[in-house]
């Protein structure tokens, strides 16, 4: 078994449905690998909800973010970048982890 990962609460139900298959994280989080399979738990209370295949793991800045990761992440562009902003102030080199439910 790999490594655990947390998401907030409210993007629980988009992971368990499929609709989100990326995230967004910062070099702490960067060193995942292919084919890694992680424990998933909810950030606010630790609550395991899922187990979560890495399928890539790629360096991105904050102006490259696209149409396609805003769908990947199941938001608006515009929001997805508000969402970043709000996590990781500042920080303009995120790696966009893909993965699958396993």
């Amino acid at each position: 078994m790999g490594g655990e990962i947390t998401f907030f609460s409210r993007f629980e139900q988009d992971i368990l449905a499929g609709r989100k298959t990326i995230t967004l994280r910062d070099a702490s989080e960067s060193h995942f690998q292919p084919g890694e399979v992680l424990r998933v738990s909810r950030h606010e209370d630790g609550a395991f909800f899922c187990f979560i295949e890495v399928l890539s793991v790629t360096p991105v800045r904050l102006d490259a973010l696209n149409e396609q990761h805003a769908r990947q992440e199941n938001m608006s562009l515009d929001a997805l970048r508000q969402v970043i902003k709000e996590i990781y102030p500042g920080v303009d080199e995120l790696f966009a982890i893909v993965f699958r439910i396993r």
